[in-house]
């Protein structure tokens, strides 16, 4: 067995499975209302969604899960993103978990069945914009760094011709649409925090790739916008 094939057991799969499985049931897990659709559908889109994209990213770039699985093993990543990485699974962790508290003890308000539809599009939308992005992406790693081992250049295709940075557009697409569709205003908090860290995040890791990787400057010169395409 290689070395990248032994990081990736047994600790790294169960916290895998953690965030996987665990992590998209709190809802129903901590309200123990299992008549609640929109959890349900939640939790299988989100299940559903990683198993395809990961099985597709796997499938187009060989080694990228074995990247993604080594997350915060890395030396060689950006200071900054060794504290802001964690904050990313941790603020995804926890607007699912005020969903389900909020369910739990019935806290006001709700949210119609028209924005709950709206909201459904909106994830759907943007697990496809990620997926398409991990895809086109051989260098997607979960921590920004140079990958200087797996010879890290620029990637203009794909998603990449429209947005810098398309995997966190996707994400966040996901993220502020995620309380609206669990009709939870209180996952609203969480999902504001979490919003914020990303886009720090995003300015950071452009200014670090532009700094750091050969030809990123003179990507980001033809591709003008980091995460909305004619806003920023």
């Amino acid at each position: 067995m290689s070395d990248q094939k032994r990081s990736i057991f047994p600790s790294v799969i169960l916290q895998m499975l953690f965030f996987i499985i665990v992590i998209p049931l709190l809802p129903l897990l901590i309200s123990q209302h299992w008549e609640w659709w929109e959890a349900w559908a939640y939790s299988f889109i989100c299940i559903f969604g990683f198993a395809v994209s990961r099985a597709l990213a796997a499938r187009r770039n060989p080694g990228l899960l074995a990247e993604r699985a080594r997350f915060l093993q890395h030396e060689d990543a950006a200071p900054w993103d060794k504290k802001l990485a964690p904050l990313v699974g941790l603020g995804g962790g926890l607007i699912p978990l005020a969903a389900g508290l909020d369910a739990l003890f019935n806290w006001p308000p709700t949210f119609s069945l028209p924005t709950k539809i709206f909201a459904l599009v909106i994830i759907l939308l943007g697990y496809a914009l990620g997926t398409y992005a991990l895809i086109e992406n051989r260098f997607f790693s979960g921590m920004v760094r140079i990958q200087s081992d797996r010879g890290h250049k620029v990637i203009s295709s794909g998603p990449y011709r429209w947005m810098r940075h398309p995997g966190y557009t996707g994400a966040l697409m996901t993220y502020l649409a995620t309380p609206f569709f669990l009709g939870s205003l209180w996952a609203v908090i969480p999902t504001v925090a979490l919003t914020v860290v990303l886009v720090i995040r995003t300015r950071l890791e452009d200014r670090y790739l532009q700094e750091n990787l050969e030809g990123y400057r003179e990507y980001a010169q033809k591709v003008h916008y980091r995460l909305l395409p004619g806003i920023w």
